[in-house]
């Protein structure tokens, strides 16, 4: 046991990494994990486990004119209708309304026998029935039916169940977001890091970087990371723990500072990113349901973000300056600690001239390599320039971008200091390079059956239905809502990693329901940003979290969830409490949180409730 485990502040997390580390090997957790789902969602399924959809909507009202007659629209001829208002509070009604879907059905009639009765069907015990067929087309005939919208949990070990767990096991795995990126990334990292690149762009990045800075350095990398999607969680891990090491700090710190960054600071970040308009488009949607002419900008936020990033990447550093690499300095190099010495003396501090001539070369095949991307992004019709599927086209390609950035710079330093003498030489590093990838792979293969599986089984968006129809009709004011918004995203964060998923369950249910309350779909969109990002780095359903771990182990070797969890832990409280204190703040001050991020919205007589995926049930 080490010495940090006597400090009284460090028992909680000691207790958290000691029980964490006693679980099984991450690969069998994950097994395990996969089988507990398939139980619990047969006995969901047997047991008839069940949510029914329900969204706010204002109680409508006609309105009247002085001589307390109907106003008729001249326009659609039926009475005009608004929000009836609460006397006692001058707050709209409100009413949770059963969404129900519509469906074609074919008419039926009861098959009867020669005297009129009805014909029973042996199988079943109940008279039979026949469609009624329109005379005039020879078709049947069909007749629309609503019914409510139910989230139900489908069995895994059902014959259907069990079919689609082993029909898609080799998709689950290949379809896997992280393992394209992986593999295709750190094969452009390891071939620079092997011919010598990484070790010398270490040195000079010290030379450069001040020691006392190098955590609020990183940090903030980790945080505008983001505008590369999830490249960060490939790229960034691996060098800041061997440039801690390097500096003769902790290489675990050195994770942790950056996995913090780039995922519990995922929301934060000082330009618009890919995310910023999925967001918007999903808000869009749910404010449409209360006011059909709504439309949520995506730079909404932009202002609050901007702010978010510094504040995230100064409470980071402190947590990781006064307690992380506290705790962490206690510890043997082989439990995380820092190394006994630096790995780089002062004899091999300063550059030797091979490495500068390395460097030089380096920087105009970098330069060659991002002037041919920019040029493809930047100039009409050239293969990079406009949208994609999804996002610009340069956002789509920013895996492969970054490899051949690795790559084509680690290729010219390996000629330029003579470890890559030809192509067998940069053969020889690739299938190295791949080979260290070789634990992700496995590990990847598990958690992607994990999480494949929960979603199959409809746990996640059971709980989050549930959650969320709790949460809304709670009777609070609007920095209690908030509060408990942030919290109950945080929390379901855990059982439904990814973002967009959640906020398609979330946007129609809190986003109306808060305009309702006076508040706007802008800050409800925020809240849920800090809720998604704090517990990111705690959650064992964020696909990413394997190549934390991998990395982790390459430093730590006994290390498991509980190291990385217990080392994690402070980051997420820290930026739950100020996080969520800068809103309120924001809040408080009337701020705006972007470009027309209004905090606050009314709901006013010409409001008119859109249409919504569903139809409330009046």
């Amino acid at each position: 046991m080490s010495s940090a485990s006597g400090e009284p502040r460090y028992r909680v997390l000691e207790l958290i990494e000691r029980a964490g580390n006693r679980l099984p090997n991450p690969v069998t957790l994950f097994v395990i994990g996969t089988l507990l789902v398939m139980g619990l969602s047969h006995l969901g399924h047997q047991f008839d486990w069940q949510v029914t959809e329900r969204r706010p909507q204002p109680v409508m009202e006609p309105v009247l004119n002085d001589e307390g007659e109907p106003v008729v629209d001249p326009q659609t001829g039926q009475p005009r209708m608004r929000p009836e208002v609460d006397p006692a509070t001058g707050e709209p009604r409100l009413k949770w309304q059963v969404v129900r879907d519509q469906r074609q059905v074919p008419v039926t009639r009861t098959v009867t026998d020669q005297r009129g009765r009805p014909i029973i069907d042996p199988q079943t015990g109940e008279p039979k029935t026949e469609p009624v067929i329109d005379e005039a087309t020879g078709e049947p005939k069909m007749h629309t039916i609503r019914e409510p919208r139910v989230q139900r949990v489908r069995s895994l070990l059902s014959s259907d169940g069990l079919f689609w767990a082993l029909s898609n096991m080799v998709d689950n795995f290949v379809s896997f977001p992280p393992l394209g990126i992986v593999l295709v990334g750190m094969l452009g990292i390891g071939v620079a890091e092997r011919t010598g690149l990484i070790g010398a762009l270490l040195k000079a990045f010290m030379l450069v970087v001040p020691g006392r800075l190098l955590t609020p350095a990183v940090f903030f990398i980790g945080v505008m990371s983001s505008l590369g999607t999830d490249a960060g969680y490939v790229v960034l891990p691996p060098l800041a723990a061997v440039l801690y090491q390097a500096m003769g700090r902790s290489p675990l710190a050195g994770i942790a500072a950056v996995f913090a960054g780039v995922s519990a600071g995922f929301s934060a970040n000082l330009f618009i990113t890919a995310l910023d308009p999925l967001l918007a488009g999903l808000s869009t949607e749910g404010a449409r349901v209360i006011d059909g002419d709504y439309a949520v900008n995506p730079a909404a936020n932009w202002w609050f973000m901007i702010v978010s990033t510094f504040l995230v990447t100064l409470v980071g550093w402190a947590v990781t300056a006064r307690y992380v690499e506290r705790r962490l300095r206690r510890k043997p190099p082989e439990e995380g600690g820092p190394p006994v010495r630096a790995a780089m003396g002062d004899s091999n501090a300063r550059l030797q001239g091979q490495e500068v001539r390395g460097l030089v070369w380096a920087a105009g095949a970098l330069v060659i390599t991002l002037g041919a991307f920019l040029a493809m992004a930047l100039i009409p019709d050239m293969p990079l320039y406009g949208e994609g599927d999804m996002f610009d086209r340069w956002v789509e390609v920013i895996v492969p971008a970054l490899f051949f950035i690795f790559i084509i710079p680690g290729i010219a330093y390996g000629v330029a200091v003579k470890a890559i003498a030809n192509d067998r030489d940069l053969a020889k590093l690739m299938i190295e390079s791949m080979a260290a990838m070789a634990p992700i792979i496995v590990l990847a293969f598990v958690a992607a059956q994990f999480i494949r599986h929960f979603e199959y089984s409809g746990l996640d968006r059971l709980l989050a239905m549930a959650g969320g129809q709790w949460l809304g009709q709670m009777e609070a004011n609007a920095a209690v809502l908030i509060v408990a918004f942030i919290l109950v995203t945080l929390l379901f964060n855990l059982f439904m990693g990814s973002m967009s998923a959640k906020y398609i369950l979330f946007a129609p249910i809190f986003v109306p329901m808060f305009m309702l309350a006076g508040i706007s779909p802008e800050l409800t969109q925020a809240a849920y940003r800090i809720g998604d990002s704090v517990s990111n780095i705690i959650t064992p359903l964020n696909p990413y979290l394997i190549i934390i771990l991998m990395v982790m182990r390459k430093y730590v070797p006994n290390g498991g969830i509980g190291t990385l969890i217990a080392t994690m832990f402070p980051y997420a409280v820290a930026f739950t409490v100020v996080w969520t204190l800068l809103l309120l703040t924001w809040m408080a001050l009337n701020l705006p949180l972007g470009v027309d991020g209004a905090l606050w919205y009314e709901l006013t007589p010409g409001s008119s409730p859109g249409s919504a995926p569903g139809t409330p049930a009046p």
